[in-house]
């Protein structure tokens, strides 16, 4: 009995104790004294397995690889010049590793400390950047802990109301304790809630972990957002209606304007004057200060027109070495000036997928520094497709965070070399090449393109087989073609156009026709879709109709059922 009795005592004071230990809260305090490496802690959240912060002469320097996942992703190491480059909206940042000397929108700015290589691993004086990310950054030497907060537009606050609260290293009333006895008042930073007790909290001076909810009172507090600020909108509208430009082809002298009236409605004229043309950089020049004189007159803007020479070897060589997308930038910065530009439209084609990222790049270091001078900037880009130089080269989400405008070259549907006869920009084609992009640009910053040219297309059977050739033509050439040929013409309903076929021995003809009646079903897409204008290629090629056309639809906003009731058309409006 003695015995059973002992037992039965030994049951108890065990299961006493560990009931204790279930409901009884540990009290054992841990020290939050980090030894070793420093601790980053940005808001809420401790960063681990990333490189720790260096400091050095009280400065504070953060590895390229966390400033890159937790404060801008776009930030570029060039290796081979031992650089990083920060581009935002407005200012381009250059630092050298070594160098106290950072440039900003290519001006000289002293630094305390400099970018180093630690283990080959860049690391960047994070102070120096502070506003630019939105952010405050403090070290906590007692606690050897790098704390970094984003300023929003409100933090939350966790405020003591019991005595002896307690933070713990984990939600749970069995965790260590890292902070015991807290008084009434004490005011913490609060972040996510566990459940439906605990908070996570971090104290100001860096100790990060758990309180129970019954010790705190949580509650906003508004602070003023400072740093890098989303884009705002295109700084240049024109008065009246939506945008309308025309490209000017200048081949080896830009012409002579003089003689050319006004064109009622137009806006921008965009002449094909600057290409970069060697490894080197350098960038060709046929710019004309008559032309721009004469364009101002007539109340029109100037865009210069930048290409890469459409080569995709001489693309690479450039877009991948800072030194020289720097000199390209300056040399248009220069030719903007001197020529008293409004606006840059760059036009890079034919360029490698491997380059994409680095297309991007070289925008987003020019953008800035054409803003700076109160330029606006445009990009044409392709429709999407599976071509890799012409049209996956493009990362237009990208692209539209940094330009004003991006126009998108709506034709060539059917290209010089097509092995097949068509529409260079048949009506549905455009449009779902305009829904397409309209997942990844905005609408107020697309410009329609629309095509002032078509092309004469010859199929004949040589040696058996088909072979089919074409060449582009104006407006005004394809009916003078039709009239010579005597040609008939039908309208295609497919392609929203009227189709002009001949014959001529044993070749057939064929012109898929770009008039009036199809740049006005085009043109009505921009209201559609409500998109910032038109881009129309090129000055020359068209009609002396089409400027009437584009008038009524882009400035004036007569409907396309208004003008072809107008016309006779009753049977071929768009709907």
């Amino acid at each position: 009995m003695k015995r059973l009795l002992i037992i039965l005592l030994m049951v108890t004071v065990l299961a006493a104790a560990s009931i204790a230990y279930y409901l009884w809260p540990n009290y054992t305090v841990v020290s939050t004294k980090h030894s070793g490496e420093i601790q980053l802690i940005i808001e809420g959240e401790l960063v681990k397995e990333k490189e720790a912060p260096v400091i050095e002469n009280g400065e504070i320097l953060l590895s390229l690889p966390v400033i890159k996942e937790y404060f801008d992703p776009k930030v570029y190491w060039d290796d081979s010049n031992q650089k990083v480059i920060f581009t935002t909206s407005d200012k381009v940042i250059k630092m050298r590793t070594d160098n106290l000397t950072a440039m900003v929108n290519a001006r000289p700015v002293d630094l305390n400390i400099p970018v180093r290589l630690v283990d080959e691993v860049p690391y960047v004086p994070i102070q120096f950047l502070s506003t630019l990310f939105g952010i405050e950054i403090e070290w906590i030497e007692t606690n050897n802990v790098v704390i970094v907060d984003y300023k929003g537009s409100f933090k939350q606050t966790a405020e003591v109301i019991s005595d002896h609260a307690v933070i713990r290293k984990n939600p749970s009333i069995k965790a260590p304790v890292f902070l015991n006895d807290l008084k009434t008042g004490y005011t913490m930073r609060a972040f996510e809630e566990y459940g439906d007790r605990w908070y996570r909290v971090r104290t100001d001076d860096g100790i990060l972990g758990y309180i129970e909810k019954r010790f705190v009172k949580v509650y906003q507090e508004a602070v003023k957002s400072v740093g890098v600020q989303p884009q705002s909108a295109p700084k240049w509208k024109p008065e009246n209606g939506k945008i309308n430009l025309v490209w000017e082809y200048v081949h080896r002298s830009t012409p002579d304007m003089s003689g050319v009236k006004k064109i009622e409605g137009l806006d921008v004229v965009s002449p094909t004057w600057f290409s970069v043309v060697d490894k080197q950089g350098t960038v060709a020049n046929k710019g004309d200060v008559t032309y721009v004189n004469w364009a101002h007159e007539k109340g029109y803007k100037v865009w210069g027109v930048v290409t890469n020479s459409f080569d995709p070897d001489l693309t690479h060589i450039i877009l991948n070495n800072s030194e020289t997308r720097e000199k390209i930038v300056q040399q248009i910065l220069v030719y903007a000036k001197l020529y008293q530009l409004d606006g840059i439209n760059i036009d890079f084609e034919n360029v490698y997928l491997k380059d994409k990222d680095m297309l991007t790049q070289f925008v987003r270091e020019l953008v800035p520094m054409l803003k700076e001078q109160g330029l606006i900037v445009s990009m044409d880009v392709t429709v999407k497709s599976s071509s890799e130089n012409w049209s996956m080269c493009y990362d237009r989400k990208a692209l539209a965070e940094v330009l004003d405008y991006m126009a998108v070259m709506t034709y060539d549907q059917h290209w010089a070399s097509s092995p097949t006869a068509g529409s260079v920009a048949q009506l549905s084609w455009v449009e779902y090449g305009i829904e397409k992009l309209l997942n990844e640009i905005p609408s107020e910053k697309l410009l329609l393109g629309l095509p002032f040219y078509t092309r004469e297309w010859k199929e004949e059977t040589v040696d058996g087989k088909k072979k089919v050739s074409s060449r582009a033509i104006s407006m005004d050439t394809a009916q003078k073609i039709i009239k010579e040929k005597n040609a008939v013409v039908t309208w295609d309903e497919k392609s929203g156009q009227n189709y002009a076929e001949y014959k001529e021995g044993q070749a057939v003809y064929r012109i898929w026709l770009e008039d009036a009646q199809s740049i006005n079903l085009k043109s009505s897409l921009v209201h559609k879709y409500d998109l910032a204008g038109a881009a129309a290629w090129r000055r020359g090629f068209e009609s002396e109709d089409i400027w009437k056309v584009l008038n009524n639809n882009l400035k004036e906003k007569e409907n396309y059922t208004q003008w072809a009731k107008a016309n006779g058309f009753e049977d071929k409006v768009f709907d």
